[in-house]
């Protein structure tokens, strides 16, 4: 198995190449373009000292997935909620690792404080996003229709919501 732990820098290349692999074959993310290492060490920096949780699960120095929360809003009364994403090199998904690094990220959520974690699911067809989040706790909060437009599809978002309170 697996072990999952804190991401750094180090990892962000593997991290960037299994985002990438998304953002250009699936409608799981609405980014249209990739972003490159900058983005992520940006990215990781903004999450990291936040205080927030950015995890990877790495075999034999393999990064299979990774997970991390990012602030839900801005605005100052929205500071204990956060969005979480979960994301598997497509080699090591069907072994239980989302459900590892989303059960880790949740726990170390609640060790930072935060009450609630919001997912936001792409309707794309697929009940992969849904199932995880459900096995770990999270509950239908809402759709918002077409709010997306990717591969020549309109897109709805599923909201799950999670209260670690």
């Amino acid at each position: 198995m697996a072990l999952i732990r804190p991401a750094g820098p180090g990892d962000l290349d593997q991290v960037e190449e299994i985002y990438a692999h998304y953002v250009t074959t699936s409608v799981a993310t609405f980014e249209l373009e990739p972003p490159g290492p900058d983005d992520w060490r940006e990215r990781h920096a903004n999450i990291t000292t936040g205080g927030l949780p950015f995890l990877v699960a790495e075999d034999g120095g393999e990064v299979l997935g990774y997970a991390y929360c990012s602030p839900w809003r801005t605005r100052p009364a929205y500071r204990h909620t956060v969005e979480n994403t979960v994301y598997l090199a497509p080699s090591a998904t069907g072994r239980g690792l989302g459900r590892a690094l989303l059960e880790e990220l949740l726990a170390e959520c609640a060790r930072t404080g935060v009450r609630e974690v919001i997912a936001v699911i792409a309707d794309s067809g697929d009940p992969a996003s849904v199932r995880l989040h459900e096995r770990c706790g999270f509950t239908p909060a809402g759709r918002l229709s077409r709010v997306g437009r990717k591969h020549g599809r309109w897109l709805d978002t599923l909201l799950y919501q999670r209260s670690l309170a």
